[in-house]
């Protein structure tokens, strides 16, 4: 049997960090003079107490790592982490059940964005920074997790960035810290930025700082009800100049902070990615402005870019309501939702990196057709694709297929709209944080869905966020046998 306490120790070590993070939005209640901060007190002893205990019992076991130890340390910290997150929300303001609570919490460290809390308006200061920390910390977690351990862990083709990701099997924690460290700082110098950005262009410090940990994480948590439409204006172009920065690979900026520019220039998942991102505008401005007879050219691209590039990157922001746009255009929000930025990001999804692929895969075999004694290799960025990768990423298409497809049938059984079963599908299991239907709140959030279509989206979530095969390796019996 595998020993799970390393696993445990290390969760619980988190989860400590995760309580002490809690004075955070404490002091924030406390400095306005809001008794909230007590909620953020309790919950922070309470957290630190459980973590705690779980650190000292397993604090005698071996602190080295086998593979299936880091999948189940991987799959157990975006479990247990919600928990202890969802511990505000039920203790202080909004006083939540335990289904919503954990559903805010696991939208927050999946950094989804979809919300279940219908007046963020009214919520405590601490709350709504507590919500956007959320994020910005599942934001952080995913990509060292994309980087180090998905790659080892061969999960859906990413054991091709073995080599970005330093892989050292078996010496995995004291490499991950090295490269979380310099990842850490880059993420940190890129929220600052983008905060003092906001402020610049008219922010107050508080709405800077929640809207920037939500953006730089492409979580899309925000303290208004509308979104980002009360920031209409150049904030939109900066925002989504900080959302692309957030969907490429940390690795590339690390690398260009090193002096090396050259390996984000020339990085193929990068260049299709900005591409596809351009196409889907440029479609979508087009097809306002023309067909729609839209007035105000400026104000359609601007509204056109921020918007776009918010669904694109899996960060969920909204400054207006982009159903009204048409069947077209949500038709391309739907594939972009569904393509995500790129590997080693904070982005969600399936990623580009699978897409080209799959497209490199389908052209060989078209080829193939044509000359079936020819050889045909498959390269991505002049790099050699072996068969294992190519195998993995054809698995992980028909999984993702399979399971989106599930979750709309499971949802549509619990009574939802049919557009609210097909949306609360996609923006679960590609993170994407938009979701449409008539079952909504007036600022989009599940307040009253049934509980049964919270737990199935919060499955959804947790599935997509974690690349469905780390998390569905646990149910095989085999694998508890080590």
């Amino acid at each position: 049997m595998m020993d799970v306490r390393p696993v445990a120790n290390i969760v619980g070590k988190i989860v400590v960090t995760l309580g002490a993070t809690m004075a955070l939005p404490m002091l924030v209640d406390w400095w306005h003079g809001d008794p909230h901060w007590q909620s953020f007190f309790e919950s922070g002893l309470l957290t630190m107490l459980a973590g705690g205990l779980v650190s000292l019992a397993t604090a005698q076991s071996d602190k080295s790592l086998s593979i299936h130890q880091v999948f189940l340390l991987t799959a157990m910290l975006w479990l247990v982490v919600p928990v202890a997150g969802a511990l505000p929300f039920i203790l202080g303001a909004p006083h939540v059940s335990f289904t919503d609570a954990y559903f805010e919490a696991m939208s927050g460290v999946t950094t989804t964005g979809t919300t279940a809390f219908p007046a963020l308006d009214d919520l405590p200061k601490g709350t709504n920074l507590w919500r956007a920390f959320l994020n910005w910390a599942g934001g952080l977690g995913i990509i060292v997790v994309a980087m180090i351990f998905l790659p080892v862990m061969k999960v859906g083709g990413m054991q091709f960035f073995r080599s970005e990701g330093f892989d050292t099997l078996g010496k995995i924690l004291p490499r991950a810290f090295d490269i979380a460290r310099e990842m850490t700082g880059v993420y940190f110098a890129m929220t600052a930025a983008c905060m003092v950005v906001y402020i610049l262009l008219g922010m107050n410090g508080f709405d800077a700082l929640v809207l920037a940990l939500s953006t730089c994480s492409t979580g899309g948590f925000s303290n208004y009800d509308a979104s980002f439409a009360p920031f209409i204006g150049p904030a939109e172009y900066a925002a989504a100049f900080f959302m692309i920065l957030a969907s490429i690979p940390f690795i590339r900026m690390v690398q260009l902070i090193r002096g090396q520019a050259e390996p984000i220039w020339r990085d193929i998942q990068v260049r299709a990615y900005l591409r596809w991102t351009f196409y889907a505008i440029a479609v979508i401005v087009l097809y306002r402005l023309f067909w729609l007879k839209a007035q105000n050219p400026l104000d359609v691209i601007r509204e056109t870019t921020f918007n776009v590039i918010s669904t694109f990157s899996g960060t969920g922001f909204a400054s207006t309501d982009m159903i009204q746009w048409g069947h077209f255009p949500f038709v391309i929000l739907v594939i972009v939702g569904l393509i995500g930025g790129c590997t080693g990001s904070t982005s969600c999804s399936v990623k580009v990196f699978r897409y080209l692929v799959l497209f490199q895969a389908v052209k060989a075999q078209l080829r193939r057709m044509q000359s079936p004694h020819r050889v045909f290799p498959l390269l991505y960025d002049n790099r050699p694709l072996e068969q294992d990768v190519v195998d993995s990423v054809m698995s992980f298409f028909t999984l993702f297929i399979l399971s989106f497809g599930l979750l709309i049938v499971g949802l549509a059984l619990t009574g939802l709209h049919p557009r609210t079963a097909l949306t609360g599908a996609w923006t679960a299991i590609a993170n994407v944080g938009v979701i449409w239907g008539p079952e909504l709140t007036p600022n989009g959030a599940v307040t009253d869905l049934p509980d049964s279509a919270k737990w199935l989206m919060i499955f959804g979530m947790y599935l997509g966020r974690l690349e469905l095969l780390s998390v569905l390796v646990l149910f095989l019996p085999r694998f508890w046998r080590g």
